[in-house]
């Protein structure tokens, strides 16, 4: 879990992006709207006891079960990050997903697996743990949610490695997910780290560093096989969900690239991959990330020369700002993606 660092830079940074989503939506008004259009919610880092997220909750789910959507993807993070990873978490997931009348599409985040080697998340193996999630969270291979929907899986049942990683198509727009969590994508850096506020091993360590390289390279497939549906079908767009931040420049600068630090090691081959599909795609790709817990829109790829103008970057809410975001589809419309705020009140 990386926490939002709040700051007048960031804020307005997302202004003119979303009074531009805004301008878009209007004029996409005055349009012929398509029949194929759709809309879909995104949500994640919620609830967290700890916060005293469990009394707002309600009003979040109500909100997203009211909404025009057809479905709704969840970025990851079931728990808060220095609670235990007992086997009640992933149950009381499920039931929260279980209250969900559309459909509703799991992305694993850090703090359900990754995180829970930490002392206060009870010290557990976190591969174990991943284990576990994939059993337990992956029932069947449709969504969760009171509704399904068919989800083509990188693993073939319950269980299996890369189970978590799904795909889907809906109109002219193929959805990927996978597991890309925080905590740099468990990475381990050095010995220090391994136990530092952990009971890990170093053979634990040892084992989470080739797990990363081996689901790293199992990302990378899943991502590029997406892309190839995409062009093979005609897609105009690709939305490529995963619960992690991973390094983009935080705050903006000249000096300062957030994505070449030690500890965003980790999501570079990966990244490198979103970067080289995306230029070679016709059509606009939308990303989606939780972790950081504020709502951002930007376009903060590059490729070596120019800046990829086919790609934005949307970073969902998280606790304690327990909201949700819409997106819709146009496909008559010639910005494909119009993604609105949702901000949720809660009752007095």
């Amino acid at each position: 879990m990386k926490m939002p660092r709040l700051s007048t830079s960031a804020t307005l940074l997302a202004l003119p992006l979303i009074l531009c989503l805004g301008a878009c939506a209007s004029t996409s008004a005055t349009s012929a709207a398509s029949p194929d259009s759709f809309s879909f919610g995104l949500w994640g880092d919620m609830p967290y006891k700890k916060a005293g997220d469990d009394s707002k909750l309600p009003a979040v789910l109500q909100s997203i079960n009211r909404a025009d959507i057809a479905f709704s993807i969840y970025d990851g993070d079931i728990k808060d990050g220095s609670s235990k990873c007992t086997d009640d978490v992933y149950t009381d997931a499920l039931k929260m997903f279980g209250a969900m009348v559309k459909p509703v599409v799991y992305i694993p985040g850090d703090n359900e697996w990754t995180d829970c080697h930490r002392s206060n998340n009870g010290g557990y193996d976190a591969l174990q743990r991943l284990s576990h999630l994939r059993k337990v969270m992956y029932p069947t291979l449709n969504s969760l949610g009171q509704t399904s929907l068919a989800l083509e899986h990188q693993g073939k049942a319950a269980g299996d490695k890369y189970i978590e990683n799904v795909r889907f198509s809906r109109g002219p727009v193929v959805f990927v997910g996978l597991n890309v969590p925080g905590s740099n994508n468990n990475v381990i850096l050095s010995a220090k780290e391994c136990t530092n506020k952990s009971a890990r091993k170093q053979e634990q360590c040892d084992a989470s560093n080739a797990e990363y390289i081996e689901r790293d390279a199992a990302n990378i497939a899943w991502l590029t096989q997406s892309f190839q549906k995409a062009k093979d079908t005609q897609a105009r767009g690709v939305v490529i969900v995963f619960q992690g931040d991973p390094g983009f420049d935080w705050p903006e600068s000249e000096d300062s690239d957030e994505s070449k630090l030690p500890e965003f090691s980790g999501y570079r081959n990966f990244m490198a991959q979103v970067e080289q599909q995306t230029a070679g795609f016709a059509g606009q790709v939308l990303l989606v990330h939780g972790d950081t817990h504020f709502f951002k829109i930007d376009k903060p790829l590059y490729s070596p020369t120019r800046v990829l103008p086919n790609f934005t970057r949307l970073q969902t809410f998280g606790s304690p700002s327990l909201h949700w975001v819409k997106v819709t589809v146009n496909p008559a419309a010639e910005q494909l993606f119009i993604i609105e705020p949702v901000i949720v009140a809660q009752p007095k």
